[in-house]
């Protein structure tokens, strides 16, 4: 009888000890994401970061570091961590009085993804359950990472789309 009831237990702990939190899934989709991305980033040739389709849209290398500017507030705002500083070509960028080139783009954007990934592990069920923001935009922790994590997944699509019309396969997203 005794191996019976180990190996009731045992059947009870398995699924119990593989379940994951919410933390976990948003930790691992984080990396999934930064890691997509900046491949996704790497693949347009330098001289084509100021591609733009159609002249309303933002170019290649606008939509990366707008990508990173929008990790930067939201992990920032849900993990109550301030972000690293915004270098000052990328500032000109959100400016609208420059255009980026690819090593500045990439590395903001590999640094915003670095800092948010950071964010996102060091998250508590308190913090992810803490309503915070501007007055005008309150949502839980949670909510700020899962908005945008689906933010950079909009403008990733976006973005390859880009390098199709440049004739570029983007890459196999890896879930």
């Amino acid at each position: 009888m005794t191996k019976n009831k180990f190996l009731t237990f045992l059947a009870l702990a398995v699924p119990a000890l593989a379940q994951t939190t919410i933390k976990d899934a948003l930790a691992k989709h984080w990396k999934v994401s930064s890691d997509f991305t900046i491949a996704v980033a790497k693949l347009m040739p330098a001289d084509d970061y100021g591609f733009k389709p159609v002249p309303e849209e933002l170019s290649f290398g606008q939509v990366l570091s707008q990508v990173g500017g929008a990790n930067l507030s939201a992990c920032s705002n849900a993990s109550g961590t301030k972000h690293p500083e915004i270098p000052e070509k990328v500032m000109q960028v959100a400016r609208g009085k420059a255009d980026i080139d690819k090593d500045t783009a990439v590395q903001f954007l590999t640094d915003s993804f670095d800092f948010c990934n950071q964010a996102v592990a060091g998250m508590t069920p308190e913090k992810l359950d803490a309503v915070v923001g501007p007055e005008n935009r309150k949502m839980t922790g949670f909510e700020w990472l899962w908005a945008y994590f689906t933010h950079t997944a909009h403008h990733r699509g976006q973005l390859e789309v880009y390098l199709r019309l440049k004739g570029i396969k983007p890459p196999v997203y890896v879930f």
